[in-house]
C-alpha cells in the first residue's frame, strides 16, 4: 500500500510540474497573500447566492478525534443554511493515507462540485489534488497538513499555538525550567510548526531548558508512555506541550501517575471537549482551540466563493485562543455569534 501511495504520489508530482510552477510551494503560516476571517464579506463583498444543487465534499484525516468531527459540523451547518448537499468523509485511521486518497478520488469521481481536505500528510492527497485541478474543481486545503501545491488554505497560524503556550510559561516560570514537548506525526506541516513556534519563544527568553522533544504520532498512549520516561529521567520537569489534545490528556494520565500535578504544567493543541472538561476540572493547564465549528464555515464559505468564481488570498486565516481556567467559561458558549463576537474583538 505505501509503495502504491508513493508511486502515485511521484506520478502526480511529475504531471503537475507546470501547475506548480505558477505558485511558490505554500507554507500557509508565512504566506503574505492572506485574508483574516473576519474580512471576507469586507474584502470580497457579500456571500454569493448558493445553488442549493451543490454538491461539496469533506475530506478529514480521521472521524476518531473530536477535532475532526467538529469541523465536518461546522460543514454541516453551512450545508443546512443554504440547502446544499455536503458529503463529510474520513479514513479509518489518522495512518490510512491511502485510504483517505480513495476517499478523495472517489468524490472527485462522483461529480463534486468543489472539496475541502483535511490531508494525513502533507503528500498523500497530492494525486487527487492533480485530479480536481484537472477537471477545474476547486479545492481548499483546511487544517492542518500543508499540501505544497494547494492553491487555497484556510486555517489557523500553526506556529502560533506554540508560541502562545511558551508565552505562558515565560510569565508564569520567569525564572525558567526544564520543559518538554510531545510531537504530532513526524513531517506534517502542522505538528513541526507548532513545535517550532515553542521552542523559539522559550529558547528567545534564555531561561528554560528543552529535555526532550518526540513524536507520539496523535496518540493518547503514545503520549502517556513518552511522558511517563520523561518524567522518571528528569523529576524537576515544570510542563509539557503536546501538539493536540489527545496527546496531552495522555500526558495528564502521566504526571498523575507520577504524583506531580502540582508541579508540571501542561498544554494541548485543538480545544476539544475533554481537553475543556479536564481544564475546569484542574488537570489540563490548558488549550490553544482554533475553534474548529466556526473553521468549517469559514471553509465552506471560501469553497462556495471559488465556486462561484471569486478570486481570493490563498490563505483564510481562521481564529485561535489560548484557554486556560481564567477564561474557559467565556469561551465555553454555546452561542456561535457570541463567540464571533467573542474571537473578532482579539
Amino acid at each position: 500500500m505505501k509503495k502504491r501511495l508513493l508511486a502515485l504520489i511521484a506520478s502526480s508530482l511529475l504531471c503537475s510540474t507546470v501547475y506548480a510552477a505558477e505558485l511558490a510551494p505554500l507554507q500557509s503560516d508565512t504566506e503574505p497573500d492572506r485574508t483574516d476571517w473576519t474580512q471576507l464579506d469586507t474584502k470580497y463583498g457579500a456571500l454569493p447566492k448558493v445553488d442549493k444543487s451543490l454538491k461539496i465534499g469533506g475530506v478529514s484525516k480521521t472521524l476518531t478525534n473530536e477535532y475532526w468531527r467538529s469541523l465536518g459540523q461546522g460543514y454541516q451547518n453551512a450545508a443546512k443554511k443554504y440547502g446544499f448537499t455536503v458529503a463529510y468523509q474520513a479514513a479509518a485511521n489518522e495512518d490510512d493515507q491511502l485510504g483517505q486518497l480513495s476517499i478523495a478520488e472517489t468524490l472527485i469521481s462522483q461529480g463534486f462540485n468543489g472539496l475541502l481536505v483535511s490531508p494525513q500528510t502533507d503528500i498523500n492527497l497530492e494525486p487527487a489534488l492533480e485530479s480536481a485541478n484537472s477537471k477545474n474543481i476547486p479545492v481548499v486545503n483546511v487544517n492542518d497538513a500543508v499540501m505544497p501545491n494547494a492553491r487555497y488554505y484556510v486555517g489557523n497560524v500553526q506556529k502560533d499555538n506554540g508560541v502562545r503556550v511558551a508565552k505562558w510559561f515565560i510569565q508564569h516560570h520567569p525564572q525558567g525550567g526544564k520543559v518538554a514537548v510531545i510531537e504530532g506525526q513526524p513531517g506534517v506541516y502542522a505538528a513541526g510548526q507548532r513545535t517550532r513556534g515553542f521552542k523559539e519563544t522559550l529558547d528567545s527568553a534564555g531561561k528554560f531548558t528543552i529535555v526532550a522533544s518526540v513524536p507520539a504520532n496523535w496518540s493518547r498512549e503514545q503520549a502517556f508512555n513518552a511522558a511517563s520516561t520523561i518524567l522518571q529521567q528528569h523529576p524537576d520537569l515544570i510542563g509539557f506541550y503536546a501538539n493536540n489534545d489527545t496527546m496531552a490528556l495522555g500526558v495528564v494520565e502521566a504526571v498523575r501517575a507520577q504524583n506531580k500535578a502540582s508541579q508540571v504544567a501542561i498544554f494541548g493543541t485543538d480545544g476539544i471537549s475533554d481537553a475543556y472538561a479536564s481544564i475546569k476540572r484542574g488537570e489540563l493547564t490548558g488549550t490553544v482551540d482554533s475553534f474548529p465549528v466556526l473553521t468549517g464555515e469559514v471553509a465552506m464559505d471560501v469553497i462556495i466563493r471559488l465556486i462561484n468564481g471569486q478570486k481570493l488570498s490563498r490563505v483564510v486565516s481562521t481564529p485561535q485562543a489560548l484557554i486556560t481556567k481564567e477564561n474557559i467559561e467565556a469561551f465555553s458558549t454555546k452561542d456561535n455569534n457570541r463567540l464571533r463576537q467573542l474571537l473578532a474583538q482579539q
